[in-house]
């Protein structure tokens, strides 16, 4: 990569296995990690887990708060990655930055869907996964972003990954 100090940002409607791979990606590099989840405002926790879908008024302040965890890796010049659904491009316009890559995790309806209802102790309920796929734009060509398929294991995927990116400890 050109940049000193990556951040990325895993990307994907939920149950794709963002925050398993990038949590295992970021122990085995030695980097920070954020589930972006956190980032939440409790309004939009409870939102959720009501079973109704996030407005993009609903969503600024999240985005807001990725980005400051963004801002301060790359202040500090450190790497890192962070887990946000980014569903859209105007999302991920918040979260653009000279250092930033986005990993867009996807796959088949039906496996995210039999991955959401085996998922325990998520605020994110299964009947949100339509309006999730209804809003995702997939990143275009002109963003920094590559794809990982998420039929792969959570192993195969870091290794996917660290190797397309040419990622290592050191960065």
């Amino acid at each position: 990569m050109s940049v000193n100090a990556p951040v990325l940002v895993f990307m994907g409607v939920a149950s794709t296995g963002k925050s398993t791979v990038a949590a295992m990606l970021a122990g085995r590099l030695g980097w920070a990690f954020e589930e972006g989840d956190d980032l939440h405002p409790e309004a939009n926790v409870a939102k959720m887990a009501a079973g109704h879908a996030l407005t993009d008024e609903d969503r600024w302040p999240w985005l807001d708060r990725i980005a400051e965890w963004i801002d301060e890796r790359i202040d500090a010049g450190e790497p890192g990655i962070v887990t946000c659904s980014a569903l859209r491009r105007s999302y991920r316009d918040v979260l653009r930055r000279e250092a930033v890559t986005f990993v867009h995790f996807a796959g088949d309806r039906e496996l995210i869907l039999e991955r959401m209802l085996r998922r325990q102790g998520h605020f994110m309920p299964a009947t949100l996964l339509d309006s999730q796929f209804a809003t995702l734009e997939p990143p275009e060509d002109d963003e920094r972003a590559i794809t990982i398929d998420i039929s792969l294991t959570p192993a195969e995927q870091a290794a996917q990954i660290a190797s397309r990116l040419r990622l290592h400890p050191d960065y």
